[in-house]
């Protein structure tokens, strides 16, 4: 992920950098970002809102429609250095494709041209973006209980069996009860 995000720049299409600086950088599903609007982004508090998501139940027809749960309709802190990448539009425009949502294919070949241009040696998977990002969520916090909130779920079993990956399995689990006792 740190490489996408490094070479952001090497794009040269405005919404592909959009794309990966909305989605590589903030815990999103595929279906949300497709559902923004610029009326969603408040570049003043810098909070993204998530208030609709994009299916495409008939693969290329997008419908749009209520987020997954009531969870998933949720404020989220927007990353304040991917401001130079966003040009609002009018607020009832979808940031990503204008006066109607990206497709799915639409995001297939984004992606893929992505990876072409910055010479990516894997595949560009939306879904890889969001496990990263609420993984390095809770590795930066170590509360389950934000990383669930920026996901969406309604529950924290939810964030852990499925997004938050160990990457610590080394870790001294010992040193931290000792602190706690007052025995370091």
């Amino acid at each position: 992920m740190h490489y996408l995000v490094s070479h952001i720049e090497d794009l040269s299409a405005e919404s592909d950098k959009a794309f990966i600086a909305l989605a590589a950088l903030h815990p999103l599903r595929l279906e949300e970002v497709l559902g923004l609007q610029w009326q969603d982004i408040d570049f003043r508090t810098h909070t993204i809102y998530i208030r609709r998501a994009v299916t495409h139940p008939n693969r290329n027809l997008g419908l749009v429609g209520e987020p997954k749960t009531e969870a998933s309709k949720r404020p989220i802190a927007m990353v304040r250095q991917i401001e130079k990448y966003l040009s609002p539009g009018s607020p009832n425009q979808f940031v990503l494709g204008g006066d109607k949502p990206l497709s799915y294919t639409q995001v297939r070949r984004m992606c893929e041209r992505i990876q072409r241009e910055i010479h990516f040696p894997q595949s560009v998977t939306p879904r890889r973006f969001r496990t990263t990002v609420l993984t390095d969520i809770y590795d930066a916090t170590k509360d389950i209980k934000s990383a669930q909130a920026a996901a969406g779920h309604t529950t924290a079993a939810m964030t852990l069996k499925y997004y938050v990956k160990g990457r610590d399995t080394g870790q001294d689990t010992a040193a931290p009860i000792a602190k706690a006792y007052g025995l370091d």
